[in-house]
């Protein structure tokens, strides 16, 4: 059995403040590592997560920024660096949907969920790649989506998205293996987050009746997932991918 233990790993989650990305956090903490946490826009929520978390939260470091812009991500770098001196570990789960069918898809729709979800894990991997080399040793897990590879309709600017992480996972992993580092993918089906909390209470229905374990799953089931293929015991597992969707 596996006994996860992430003591004086430096850790990364992209908006890592609510959501899987959230569970995610918190089960790395609750196994030992400090996590510096990114958000985009609520201060007030960022804030409140860190105080819910307790004694936990002494090892949480909040950082506000736009993963799509790339001068504030190298910002970011340059305080990582200067903060923390390593990179261990980098968990790209920042992501947006902004749903339409394809024939009315406002351009700014697209172009901003290819920003955030596909552009961001470009920007962010580029700048951890160096750092992680220094120590010839580094994690990279994107958080994908069963939607890159299923293509709901109504989302082609998000599964595009998607299906760009897991390429571009393919790639940077032949990249760089040789220097220690690894980078996979989780693929979440329907899971209860505030992601899908849109979802009209037909089309949920409908979804559920599509998953053969009959239910959305749990925050904890995606994040378990990200901690087994971020540690030490995963060090022969790359440029894979994980689906964690009931069966999907």
């Amino acid at each position: 059995m596996i006994k996860f233990d992430f003591k004086d790993r430096i850790v990364v989650v992209t908006g890592g403040t609510r959501g899987i990305g959230r569970g995610v956090t918190e089960n790395f903490l609750k196994n030992g590592a400090r996590v510096v946490a990114t958000y985009a826009s609520n201060d007030e929520a960022a804030q409140s997560f860190k105080v819910s978390l307790g004694e936990l939260g002494e090892n949480l470091d909040l950082r506000k920024f736009d993963v799509s812009v790339e001068e504030e991500v190298i910002a970011f770098y340059n305080y990582l660096e200067e903060t923390y001196d390593k990179l261990d570990i980098l968990v790209n789960n920042s992501g947006i949907r902004k749903d339409n069918v394809l024939a009315l898809m406002p351009t700014d729709d697209w172009s901003r969920v290819m920003d955030i979800n596909l552009k961001g894990t470009f920007l962010m991997s580029k700048l951890a790649v160096p750092q992680m080399m220094k120590n010839r040793y580094g994690r990279i897990v994107n958080m994908s989506s069963v939607g890159g590879a299923l293509g709901l309709a109504g989302q082609a600017n998000y599964a595009a998205s998607k299906a760009g992480q897991v390429a571009l996972s393919k790639s940077l992993s032949k990249e760089v293996g040789k220097k220690g580092i690894t980078i996979n993918n989780i693929c979440p089906g329907f899971i209860e987050t505030e992601l899908i909390a849109d979802l009209p209470a037909e089309q949920v229905k409908e979804y559920k009746k599509q998953v053969p374990l009959k239910r959305f799953g749990r925050i904890d089931e995606v994040a378990h997932a990200v901690l087994f293929l971020s540690s030490e015991e995963s060090g022969y597992i790359t440029g894979t991918t994980l689906e964690v969707s009931g069966g999907l």
